[in-house]
């Protein structure tokens, strides 16, 4: 008998998501359980007493935290497409353009997102932009960065898909993804949005737009936060 698999986030989180499209991608039966983030459950502080944040994968008695550890497990778990490359030279690039998107490209994004107009914002979205040029480039000649279908470096930037979004809710009047500069990433974007495994649990806009509402004013703070380190 196969043991129940569990999957504790919150809908609209992009670090939920991680989780829940590698689940459908390996084609992974589970039950979603929606946690209140402002009354975290017993069960998610039980299991994840460190950060007591989700995703987190409940696999029987198993417990495994942090996004990304999660589609790792996943794809080592479960039978189905993989999500890594085979080749260790392949996937060893797959982790490493993975952290950059993760650690570079979109903690970068997010300053530039989130810091008021002013020369440091400009810096950001200047830095932004030449990460997202690294990008762009990893895309030549493929579908998805993981080449026919979508892999871990894909997950891994899914929180690219929704930064339209963000940037109406930032009030961000230009795209920092336009057409022109980077059509490559606006083409997977559309991909990987429209993929039959993945849109079943992409959040919809009013969704993302419930999911940061009344946040505004705490991420601009983590935005200035995170420019001291």
């Amino acid at each position: 008998m196969n043991e129940p698999v569990k999957l504790l986030g919150s809908f609209g989180s992009p670090f939920t998501h991680r989780a829940e499209a590698a689940l459908r991608l390996k084609g992974v039966a589970y039950e979603f359980i929606q946690e209140d983030l402002g009354n975290k459950s017993e069960l998610l502080l039980r299991h994840n007493p460190v950060h007591k944040k989700v995703p987190l994968l409940l696999h029987g008695d198993r417990a495994v935290a942090e996004s990304l550890v999660i589609v790792e497990y996943v794809d080592e778990a479960f039978q189905g497409p993989p999500l890594l490359p085979s080749d260790p030279l392949a996937r060893a690039a797959a982790r490493f353009w993975a952290q950059f998107a993760v650690d570079r490209c979109l903690r970068t994004l997010f300053k530039a997102l989130w810091t008021p107009d002013g020369e440091a914002r400009r810096g950001f979205v200047a830095e932004t932009k030449e990460n997202l040029a690294l990008m762009e480039a990893q895309l030549e000649g493929r579908r998805f960065f993981g080449g026919d279908e979508i892999g871990y470096l894909d997950i891994a930037a899914s929180g690219l898909a929704w930064l339209t979004v963000l940037e109406e809710l930032a009030g961000v009047e230009r795209s920092m993804i336009g057409e022109e500069e980077f059509p490559a990433l606006c083409r997977w974007r559309g991909e990987y949005t429209s993929h039959e495994a993945v849109k079943a649990c992409l959040p919809s806009r009013d969704q993302i737009v419930a999911f940061y509402a009344g946040m505004k004013e705490r991420l601009v703070l983590l935005a200035k936060s995170m420019q001291k380190k």
